[in-house]
């Protein structure tokens, strides 16, 4: 018999953006609004249908430029932009009112990001404390709007990429992701104890990352941008892995 299109049920790929940034000393996590059903007016991750004539990285690449007006990082040509890569994939037939969607998850992570731009079908976007996002902060807290369930299974999404940075950080040099090209050993930390959770004492970690080969590499500069007195510059050394590994404290 010959192929007939019309004989299977619609079927369709997505791609859905966990984007990653440290905002006022917090893990923060890009949500948009979504102005049109399914869920209308509900929260969810930035993302969209994949185009006939994309693959997969294309496809995230382009909805994180849509997004957050940034480019992938590209390691082949060293250009620089957000790390970007693939998460999971999410298949449930049920995860989509509209047809049988399959969504291939990316994290992104990048520096201190400015306010986003809604664009697409979303009819707002804002920068949320992940934990708020993950229904994990104090519910007495101002902003209520946060702790609204994230539409489709955002939500589980959304922990996965989490879990991935926090885990990242400990035995990689992704931590050095949220931080600008030069960058204090202070401002590093700060990355741990915001993705981490955790308040990390400033002298073992000084020791642990200047001690760790190819992690950090003096620039040769110094700023008082943090206040006090002239801090040392470094940027990320060549180590894509860590030895020995920057350990999660039990909490």
């Amino acid at each position: 018999m010959p192929y007939d299109p019309s004989a299977f049920p619609p079927f369709a790929v997505t791609v859905d953006l966990v984007v990653l940034t440290v905002r006022r000393h917090a893990l923060c996590a890009l949500a948009v609004r979504r102005g049109e059903e399914p869920y209308k007016g509900m929260w969810a991750l930035p993302g969209g249908f994949v185009r006939a004539d994309e693959d997969l990285a294309t496809a995230a690449a382009r909805e994180l430029a849509e997004e957050t007006g940034l480019r992938a990082h590209d390691q082949e040509s060293r250009s620089p932009g957000a790390h970007l890569e693939q998460l999971a994939t999410y298949g449930d037939p049920g995860r989509d009112p509209r047809m049988r969607v399959v969504s291939v998850a990316h994290l992104a992570l990048a520096p201190d990001l400015p306010s986003p731009t809604a664009g697409g079908d979303a009819r707002s976007a804002r920068w949320a404390p992940v934990d708020a996002l993950l229904g994990n902060a104090d519910s007495s807290a101002q902003d209520s709007e946060s702790h609204s369930p994230l539409a489709f299974d955002h939500g589980e999404i959304l922990a996965a990429g989490v879990e991935r940075a926090r885990s990242k950080i400990e035995y990689s040099s992704l931590a050095t992701a949220f931080c600008p090209p030069e960058f204090t050993v202070g401002e590093l930390r700060r990355v741990y104890e915001a993705v981490w959770g955790v308040v990390l004492d400033p002298r073992n970690f000084h020791r642990k990352v200047t001690g760790t080969p190819g992690f950090l590499v003096p620039s040769g500069g110094t700023t008082t941008r943090q206040g006090g007195r002239p801090a040392q510059l470094f940027r990320a050394g060549g180590a894509t892995l860590l030895n020995p590994p920057m350990l999660r404290p039990e909490v």
